[in-house]
């Protein structure tokens, strides 16, 4: 079975691969495919000068696979079979696509455990994917 898990630095993140860490029982045997995106759009939005974007893009791609080495270390350590991709775009759009196109079986997202009504009505990267992939998703 084909799972995937896209991660971040983010405390649902964090959140997300210990809980699956203290529940391996709970997931069913296959291959889970830790995904990062890096999201270009989001660093040009915040204004960086064309002539240190490529230099900016280098630094968040390294990031990005210290991170997914760093989690799939915790994840192998429990015996979990784990791959490791990295993507570039808006995080939003790459991991229904991703989910969608490579057929996973399951997707496993974070969520803010928030409750609030403007998650819903302006939209998340969990929202947005929720409703877009065609798969089973495991909210966490």
């Amino acid at each position: 079975m084909k799972i995937l898990l896209p991660i971040d630095r983010s405390e649902v993140s964090t959140r997300l691969v210990a809980g699956i860490v203290a529940r391996t029982h709970w997931l069913p045997p296959g291959t889970l495919t830790l995904l990062h995106v890096v999201d270009m759009d989001r660093l040009a939005y915040r204004m960086i000068p064309d002539f240190q974007l490529e230099m900016v893009s280098a630094k968040a791609t390294e990031a990005g696979a210290a991170l997914l080495e760093e989690q799939a270390a915790v994840l192998k350590a429990v015996g979990l079979k784990v791959e490791t991709r990295l993507e570039t775009g808006a995080p939003r759009e790459v991991i229904p696509r991703v989910a969608n196109g490579e057929k996973f079986a399951l997707l496993v997202l974070g969520r803010r455990g928030t409750g609030e009504v403007r998650d819903v009505l302006f939209g998340t990267v969990t929202n947005h994917a929720l409703h877009r992939v065609h798969c089973p998703v495991l909210l966490f």
